[in-house]
């Protein structure tokens, strides 16, 4: 059986970065994409390879929802801008799933978290997702093999492509501004901070930075544990942690950007430990924002819920 997805804000990073894995899945087709802009523009234009050479990009409003036939809605929008539509949508089609891409529901307890790999009994079945963010989603999974030894709040330093700050112009993505240069904001408060500690249960200080590159996530982070540990016993312990899980790479060496830039892989690596303090360790996580940090978890998340094989529209 076929089910039909409408993704919202298919123009945006995230939106263009869904539709090839949609592409690709053997139980979802599009009804629609929307995008309020640039309505009227072929998919092919956003996906080279999308299969309909004449599908477009489509207007939509929340009061013509009811009017989309679809038991799957994807809401690629900005922060802040998801309430009309669940609103919506929830009256219109009451049974379906609706995944949001927004901070806008992740720490509403009535929603489920979306962080595939460490949530999957409360996404199936599920029917509001609160798709993780891109930096909460590489710092919790190099914290939460860890969490119950954290003595302090860990420190993050991360830095991300420019894909990260969407769209609206702005310092953050202008390429002149970036030209040899690293931006730091955000340093307190930033929401992704907030995300981390509610999730993993820990405090957590977050440090965004953001680079010339266009896609890709480093994050370095510090922790100090309970216990003194080797290199060697954090490299096993994560291996162990994480043996089954196929979109998840551990590794010896410090990974780079480059190794998951347009790839669903996240890799963990680098693990070090302070020859003078054995208690404080560092190590490496890297992802694609735009895929595991944000379309292809969507996408996993989808499958869970929905009952399909999780990995179905995802290249490993």
């Amino acid at each position: 059986m076929t089910h039909r997805l409408v993704l919202i804000g298919g123009r945006g990073y995230t939106g263009s970065a869904f539709l090839p894995l949609l592409a690709r899945h053997s139980k979802l087709e599009l009804a629609l994409a929307s995008s309020g802009s640039q309505a009227g523009q072929p998919l092919t234009a956003i996906d080279p390879d999308w299969p309909d050479p004449e599908q477009v990009l489509e207007s939509l409003t929340p009061e013509q929802v009811g009017e989309v036939d679809a038991s799957v809605w994807v809401l690629a929008l900005p922060n802040g801008a998801s309430q009309p539509w669940v609103e919506a949508i929830g009256r219109a089609h009451p049974e379906a799933l609706i995944i949001d891409f927004g901070a806008d529901w992740r720490f509403d307890e009535s929603w489920v978290y979306g962080l595939s790999e460490w949530n999957r009994d409360r996404l199936r079945g599920s029917r509001r997702i609160a798709n993780p963010g891109c930096y909460a989603t590489g710092t919790q999974f190099g914290l939460l093999p860890l969490r119950d030894q954290l003595t302090r709040p860990p420190v993050v330093f991360g830095v991300s492509g420019y894909s990260g700050a969407g769209k609206t112009p702005s310092p953050r993505n202008d390429p002149e501004r970036l030209r040899d240069n690293l931006i730091p904001y955000s340093l307190t408060g930033h929401v992704h901070e907030r995300e981390i500690s509610t999730h993993l249960g820990r405090p957590v200080r977050f440090h965004p930075h953001v680079a010339p590159f266009f896609r890709g996530i480093s994050l370095t982070l510090a922790v100090n544990l309970s216990e003194p540990a080797c290199a060697t016993e954090l490299l096993e312990r994560f291996t162990e942690h994480y043996r089954d899980e196929p979109l998840v790479r551990v590794t010896q060496a410090i990974p780079e950007i480059r190794d998951v830039a347009g790839i669903a892989e996240l890799r963990i690596g680098g693990f070090a430990i302070d020859e003078r303090q054995p208690h404080r360790a560092s190590l490496v996580v890297v992802l694609d924002n735009l895929l595991k940090g944000a379309a292809s978890q969507a996408l996993q998340n989808i499958n869970l819920a929905m009952g399909f094989d999780e990995l179905d529209g995802i290249a490993v």
